[in-house]
């Protein structure tokens, strides 16, 4: 099959209700319906955004496992990977996994143009005690003569995770995130929104607006996400929640980033939007990124899977306080 010179992605930012899966279902197909409109081929919504997310970090053990689905008989799934086979489109949603290991899982699942899905469990996972990390990269053809490949919010700030995807063939990179106005024990790191900027948002607009926007929001993105995109020459479909889930404010700016860094488009709402993009798929083959793996000198890389003495639980890392263990070196 001949590859398309352009592909037409979509990218979604949402803001759902917590554990009403009803709600975040009907929102989902919508977005999925207005895709279907523009001609969208690759439809990205964001991170466990059937189930929500935020407020599940506080719930008991029970009610996360009341909350996920085994994937292949998933009542969530199933209309969505009809519409995907109807609408000859790759979906792509989050939602809390039962697996067949008994385990739950934040994962995410592309459900295909052919029926089938790919399904991506977060490789560092910290949102409840009883989600266990995934062990595997997700990286897959697509119909259209390019590879996908899937990271979940945390996963693609570990730059070993995009380097491996574009080492597997990945030409895209689907990212969706819960993120922005979260708290960072860094000093410098991201922190969260005054909640008040979301109470007074019909108000003062514009102050919720430049915040999102800020050193919280897209600023701090900017600092590392083009990054991605540029060093491994992926386009790169970045998902986010927006606005207030459980007691953050997520911030939204939602984008399509090409091979170079460049934003293709974004989003510059704080509410539900969606942004179309057509990835020139000719832009790939002499992206600096994608040239630059060619002079990789693997034989330099073994200090990157050495265990150095200091890796520690995930949730530890992502909780973890000023107080955090001294990073050691190799020497």
């Amino acid at each position: 099959m001949q590859t398309p010179s352009l592909l037409r992605v979509a990218t979604v930012q949402f803001q759902h209700r917590p554990s009403d899966k009803k709600y975040n279902l009907a929102c989902i197909h919508q977005f999925i319906d207005q895709a279907a409109q523009q001609n969208v081929k690759i439809l990205v919504l964001p991170e466990m955004c059937i189930t929500g997310y935020w407020h599940v970090p506080k719930l008991p053990d029970s009610a996360v496992y009341e909350l996920s689905e085994t994937l292949h008989d998933s009542p969530s799934l199933a209309p969505i990977r009809q519409r995907a086979t109807e609408l000859d489109m790759i979906i792509g949603v989050g939602l809390i996994e039962k697996g067949l290991d008994g385990k739950c899982y934040n994962t995410w699942v592309a459900c295909m143009p052919d029926g089938q899905y790919h399904a991506h469990r977060k490789l560092h996972a910290f949102e409840h005690p009883v989600i266990h990390s995934g062990d595997s990269y997700t990286v897959f053809d697509t119909p259209w003569g390019v590879k996908a490949g899937i990271l979940i919010c945390w996963d693609n700030n570990l730059i070993e995770n995009p380097r491996a995807n574009a080492l597997l063939g990945a030409d895209i990179i689907l990212a969706p995130h819960q993120t922005g106005g979260t708290h960072s024990s860094s000093p410098y790191g991201m922190k969260p929104l005054d909640l008040s900027l979301w109470k007074n948002r019909k108000q003062n607009p514009q102050a919720l607006f430049d915040a999102c926007q800020g050193e919280n929001g897209r600023g701090w993105l900017m600092r590392w996400l083009p990054a991605r995109a540029h060093d491994n020459g992926v386009f790169y479909l970045f998902s986010n929640g927006v606005g207030l889930d459980d007691d953050e404010i997520r911030t939204g700016n939602a984008m399509v980033i090409d091979p170079y860094g460049r934003i293709i488009n974004e989003s510059l709402l704080v509410e539900d939007d969606m942004v179309i993009a057509d990835l020139d798929l000719n832009l790939l083959p002499t992206s600096n990124g994608r040239r630059w793996l060619t002079g990789r000198r693997p034989e330099l890389y073994r200090v990157i899977t050495d265990i150095l003495g200091y890796e520690t639980d995930m949730r530890r890392v992502r909780f973890a306080s000023q107080n955090s263990p001294t990073i050691r070196h190799k020497k």
